[in-house]
């Protein structure tokens, strides 16, 4: 059995095994189904807290994996050591730059909040309650992403911890092939304790969501799907199908029942934004109109997603040009009338700004996608085990002729060895392996799943 009492010497923060007080909290992020159980976890308080726990973990041959907000858990930690960076919450903007400084720890809400003060706003995810640093490493499309691209596009340096304890910057100019990685490689590259991010002057946001009841949702879906041949690039649009459970904690309005959320963002004047979204209001007469002027600090409510932690099972995929034999496919799996365990079915539409690379690449994958899918089970961990899955597995084979070859690791939840290297094209998958090699040659970060 590891002795951790050097490793408590070196660490300001909490070093915790699975016997002392306080280690559940500290090993659990947002998705609360899954309760890591590393050898050991320590609560980070600096990057010299990190430096120390890569220290230990290597010179003791124990594997090292990264937690913040835990909202990208998608398997259970059973071994070696575990950091937690949500504690490295610094947050400094420059507004002359437009550069913020952001803490491992720090969540979107806060960059926001930041930057509307200053009349500028972060390229962020749909849910502002997620970590900058887990997120943007995996590339990032949120909902401004036809106008803005992936939110790794804004990336512009990180501090990292190496496998062998060296304190590195990655930028442009400094380590570029680590930098090139981190802006959609995802992991196994060192610890990131502070990321560099460039926000954008945005003067203007018209958006929200159209809410539609259940008689009017293959009608939505279908005049959304030809409405997205034609969108221009600087409207971010999605559509999800999402089953209510009937419980008190939805709300009285959706609870129990079927809908279409339409969701619509467009960086722009509200005239400008009407003329855009009336094609999408007349699929219908939505229950809620929820479309008008935003602030930015707003943003958020485009997609109005949880944020109370709490058990998950999500599934992903891209998908290429959609056409009306995938609506039929769609709603036969999970329209109206349809009983499924998937909660929500949302498509994302992509292209604009998020097929074109930043001049000097980056390692985002999905730019020749046209669409993102997310398949979202009820929360019942009982269902998590073979239910959601046997589901998903149907659905997304019910899918496959849509399917994209490539996806993009912030929408892989789990894949199995054979589809992890899906999630970027194949020479950036073999690119990406060159790095990790090359900055962690002993394997100190574990990263990507077991071979069966």
């Amino acid at each position: 059995m590891t002795d951790f009492t050097a490793l408590r010497s070196a660490v300001s923060g909490p070093v915790l095994t699975p016997a002392d007080e306080g280690f559940a909290a500290e090993s659990t992020g947002f998705n609360l189904f899954y309760a890591h159980s590393p050898e050991v976890v320590v609560g980070a308080t600096s990057a010299a807290d990190v430096v120390a726990a890569v220290n230990f973990a290597r010179d003791n041959r124990m594997p090292v994996r990264v937690i913040a907000t835990g909202h990208g858990s998608h398997a259970l930690v059973t071994d070696g050591v575990l950091v937690n960076t949500s504690r490295l919450d610094e947050l400094a903007l420059d507004t002359g730059s437009r550069i913020a400084t952001i803490g491992a720890g720090v969540r979107w809400g806060a960059v926001v909040a930041a930057g509307a003060e200053a009349g500028l706003a972060p390229i962020t995810g749909s849910s502002t309650n997620v970590g900058v640093v887990g997120y943007i490493l995996g590339g990032g499309l949120g909902p401004l992403a036809r106008s803005h691209g992936f939110s790794s596009d804004y990336l512009r340096g990180a501090t990292v911890v190496l496998a062998s304890g060296e304190v590195a910057h990655a930028s442009e100019t400094e380590n570029p092939d680590l930098f090139w990685a981190l802006r959609g490689g995802k992991g196994g590259f060192g610890v990131v304790t502070s990321v560099e991010v460039e926000l954008v002057p945005l003067p203007a946001l018209y958006a929200g969501a159209l809410v539609f009841p259940e008689e009017s949702i293959e009608t939505v879906l279908r005049g959304w799907i030809d409405w997205t041949a034609t969108a221009e690039d600087d409207v971010t649009t999605s559509v999800a199908i999402i089953h209510f459970p009937p419980v008190e904690q939805v709300p009285e309005v959706f609870r129990g029942k079927t809908l279409a959320m339409l969701r619509f963002a467009y960086p722009g004047s509200t005239e400008r934004g009407e003329q855009l979204a009336a094609p999408l209001r007349d699929l219908g007469a939505p229950m809620i109109d929820g479309l008008a002027p935003m602030p930015i600090a707003n943003v958020a409510q485009i997609h109005n997603d949880p944020t109370e932690p709490g058990p998950g099972y999500s599934r992903g995929a891209l998908l290429n040009a959609l056409d009306q034999e995938f609506a039929t496919a769609l709603l036969q799996s999970v329209g109206s009338g349809v009983q499924t365990p998937v909660m929500v079915a949302e498509l994302r539409h992509l292209g604009g700004a998020t097929s074109h690379d930043v001049p000097e690449g980056s390692s985002a994958g999905g730019r020749a996608s046209g669409y993102t899918l997310s398949l979202i089970g009820a929360p019942n961990p009982a269902l998590f085990e073979a239910v959601l899955p046997g589901a998903t597995d149907a659905l997304l084979g019910t899918l496959a002729d849509w399917v994209s070859h490539e996806t993009n690791v912030n929408f892989a939840g789990s894949p199995s060895a054979a589809d992890f290297p899906k999630a970027w094209p194949a020479e950036t998958f073999a690119r990406l392996a060159a790095v990790r090699a090359a900055v962690d040659p002993q394997g100190v970060f574990a990263y990507g799943p077991k071979e069966a």
